[in-house]
């Protein structure tokens, strides 16, 4: 789960980058802290050295990612908006997908209660993609679309449902993941929003 939603997360944070006109070091950058970001605010959260400080693996990962999206850009015509591509609408969903099940494996190895674990799963799902949203002075996606985070929050209280039925913790990642990738496609698809709360006349003096 862990080598996917990094890769994913990479290419996708990559693809974002080339949107933004950056060259190719913000290019690798914002790959980077895409695909590492949540991890490593998790795993500050629950009290341990973030693993892509402890070993060269998920940088590793990370920076294959970053030119798998390379190679991506270079095929894309340029009059097409790399953001609205299947290849990156996919890799953000699967990289959404994977990282809400690790973060909420981690929340449950470390003995947080289901409102933790449900946290720690959005957080590692959603972070990393905030953080380069702030990189490239846009308001972080979570914060404008509806069905984001909401995808992940559904995945973490999945996750411990079934756990609460006695399902092993694979069986728990799998349905997490599942859930999330299914739910976030059709959100795509189908262009599924939350109410909106407004204030009428709230523009006014």
């Amino acid at each position: 789960m862990n080598v996917v939603g990094l890769l994913a997360f990479a290419v996708a944070g990559s693809l974002k980058a080339a949107d933004a006109g950056l060259d190719a070091f913000g290019v690798t950058v914002l790959g980077v802290v895409t695909a590492l970001g949540g991890g490593t605010t998790r795993d500050v959260l629950v009290d341990r050295i973030p693993a892509s400080l402890a070993t060269t693996g998920d940088v590793s990962v990370a920076l294959v990612g970053v030119a798998l999206a390379v190679l991506l850009i270079r095929r894309t015509p340029d009059h097409v908006r790399v953001r609205d591509t299947p290849a990156f609408l996919v890799s953000d969903a699967v990289g959404l997908a994977a990282f809400a099940a690790t973060g909420a494996l981690v929340g449950t190895g470390a003995g947080l209660t289901p409102y933790g674990v449900v946290v720690l799963a959005t957080v590692t799902a959603v972070g990393g993609g905030s953080l380069a949203d702030l990189l490239v002075g846009r308001v972080p996606v979570v914060l404008r679309e509806d069905f984001y985070a909401t995808p992940a929050v559904l995945g973490g209280v999945a996750f411990w449902a079934v756990g609460s039925l006695g399902g092993p913790s694979s069986v728990q990642a799998g349905v997490c993941a599942g859930l999330v990738f299914a739910t976030r496609m059709l959100a795509l698809r189908y262009d599924w929003h939350l109410p909106r709360i407004r204030v009428e006349g709230g523009g006014e003096n």
